[in-house]
């Protein structure tokens, strides 16, 4: 088994063999979508990587799956959906596709309405066994209007006293709003050298509503180390793994490890 609190350095597949079965609370990752960045010439083999993930997530962990569709030729590639789709046939259940919805757009287009969002799929191993919902969504509504009736047999109308607590904040939906780029996505300045970093505060929120302290949360393709620095600070244990030295430098530094482990020797560098 891997040691956990570290990052290592290589293919994900290959790293996945020194990983237990069902030892996995919660993975959150982004992977490389649709050749939409270059990772340092990475090869996504993802119907692999998804099968691995399987096997290592606990019955009833959660699997967050960042993606997004490319536009190629004129139309959206549907990968998202494919990925989805696949995940579902090899056992997960597709518990929830939440919105990642982005407070600007990068590729401004002509001929269809801008790209702010991408799919957040929320996949579980069996039947969910951790959900902490996060309440910051401010009710609006004051206290019950109306009758609370209940149709009887003959079809007559019976009332009913009604009992309700309306909380000043309720659950979120499951569109976030998340704030992007410099000054936004983290104070790190390093994290800015790789090409696509993910918002902390989007890490943050789903290692607080799929996990708990000391569970263990992997990213296997880390970049700059979000998810294994957020785990960290909620007080989770995590693995990060991803295939690039220089991306495993910055992860190192933003969760204070002074080496990665490499594959070869499983030695720090």
């Amino acid at each position: 088994m891997l040691n956990i609190n570290n990052i290592y350095c290589g293919n994900c597949l290959d790293w996945f063999q020194f990983i237990e079965d069902s030892c996995v609370d919660l993975t959150l990752t982004s992977p490389p979508y649709d050749n939409l960045r270059d990772y340092t010439g990475y090869d996504f083999p993802f119907e692999e990587i998804a099968k691995e993930l399987y096997r290592i997530t606990k019955e009833g962990g959660v699997v967050v799956w960042v993606v997004g569709d490319a536009t190629i030729k004129g139309s959206e590639t549907g990968t998202s959906f494919k990925q989805a789709l696949y995940f579902k046939d090899i056992g997960f259940n597709i518990h929830d596709t939440m919105i990642y919805y982005k407070n600007s757009f990068s590729n401004p287009s002509s001929n269809r309405y801008h790209q702010v969002f991408e799919y957040m799929f929320v996949f579980v191993k069996g039947k969910l066994k951790t959900f902490n919902p996060i309440k910051d969504r401010k009710n609006i509504w004051g206290p019950p209007w109306g009758k609370n009736t209940h149709r009887q047999k003959d079809g007559s109308l019976k009332e009913r006293p009604r009992i309700q607590t309306i909380e000043e904040y309720g659950m979120r939906y499951n569109v976030w709003t998340i704030p992007m780029g410099k000054g936004n996505s983290t104070k790190d300045e390093i994290a800015f050298e790789h090409p696509a970093i993910a918002p902390e505060k989007l890490a943050n929120d789903h290692i607080l509503s799929w996990s708990n302290p000391g569970d263990l949360v992997l990213d296997p393709m880390c970049g700059s180390g979000t998810t294994c620095k957020m785990a960290k600070l909620n007080d989770r244990n995590f693995i990060g793994i991803d295939t690039s030295e220089p991306y495993c430098k910055i992860s190192c530094k933003r969760v204070g490890l002074d080496a990665y482990m490499i594959l070869s020797d499983e030695e720090e560098t």
